[in-house]
């Protein structure tokens, strides 16, 4: 089964990332690289109590990052390997317009 990220942000700008095209990382070094990113791009819980699931994470470095470190390759890659392992599913579409991750 092929392995995808898609990352879809505001204004339909969009990204389709291959995870088979990145080496693959810990999840215990995903979780760390996703809580450094959410608190390096000063993003807030989208919960009211604060609880910040890891779909949650995912989405606010996501929707916080936008197409400029999205256009950053090796952002990007890091990125699609933290998310991978972080959530370990085949297939993981990041929403941003719609505030939601599927996989």
């Amino acid at each position: 089964m092929r392995s995808q990220i898609l990352v879809f942000l505001d204004k339909g700008i969009q990204f389709e990332f291959n995870v088979e095209d990145a080496p693959p990382m810990a999840h215990d070094v995903a979780r760390a690289w996703l809580d450094a990113q959410f608190t390096e791009l000063d993003c807030e819980p989208i919960r009211a109590s604060g609880k910040v699931l890891t779909a949650d994470k995912v989405l606010r470095i996501t929707q916080a990052a936008g197409e400029a470190l999205f256009l950053n390759e090796k952002w990007a890659a890091d990125y699609v390997r933290a998310v991978h392992a972080a959530l370990a599913r085949p297939m993981i579409r990041v929403d941003v317009p719609t505030m939601a991750v599927t996989y």
